[in-house]
C-alpha cells in the first residue's frame, strides 16, 4: 500500500513537474516583484514606476529560471538566446502592460488599496506569462529547432 502511494505521488510529480516548477518559480518571481514594488513605494515612488521597477527584477529572475529549471531550455547558443530573449521579454512586457493597465484603472483611477491590487495584477500576469513561456517562447517546437 505504502509503495503504491509513493508511486503515484512520484508519477504525478514527474507528470506535472514542468506545472510545479512553474508555480514554484512563479511564486518566488511574484515575491520579488511584490517586495521590490513595497520598498519603491516605501520610498515614495509613484505607482506605475514602482510597478516598473519591480517588473524589471522579477523579469530577469523569471527568465533564468525558467530556461534553466521549469522549461529546460538547453541551448546557450547565441541564436537561440536572442530568439528566446527577445520573445520572453516581448510576452513579458504586453504582460506589463495588463499589469501597468490593471493598477492605473483599479489604484490611480477607482482609488483601491494598492498591495490587494497588486496580488491580483500578479495571478492574472502569472497565468497569462505561463501561456505565452509554454506556447511561445520554450516551446518544445523551438526546441527541437536549436
Amino acid at each position: 500500500m505504502k509503495n503504491s502511494l509513493f508511486s503515484r505521488i512520484r508519477s504525478l510529480l514527474i507528470k506535472y513537474k514542468e506545472q510545479i516548477l512553474y508555480i514554484i518559480f512563479g511564486g518566488l518571481t511574484t515575491l520579488i516583484n511584490m517586495v521590490v514594488y513595497f520598498l519603491c513605494r516605501q520610498m515614495k515612488m509613484n505607482v506605475v514606476p514602482a510597478d516598473i521597477v519591480a517588473w524589471i527584477l522579477a523579469v530577469i529572475f523569471a527568465y533564468v529560471t525558467n530556461k534553466i529549471w521549469v522549461f529546460e531550455s538547453k541551448s546557450w547558443a547565441p541564436a537561440v538566446l536572442a530568439k528566446e530573449l527577445v520573445t520572453f521579454f516581448g510576452a513579458r512586457l504586453f504582460s506589463l502592460g495588463v499589469d501597468v493597465a490593471f493598477l492605473y484603472v483599479t489604484v490611480e483611477k477607482l482609488q483601491l488599496w494598492d498591495l490587494p491590487m497588486k496580488l491580483i495584477a500578479n495571478i492574472i500576469v502569472i497565468i497569462l506569462n505561463y501561456i505565452f513561456s509554454k506556447l511561445i517562447v520554450f516551446s518544445k517546437q523551438q526546441r527541437r529547432e536549436s
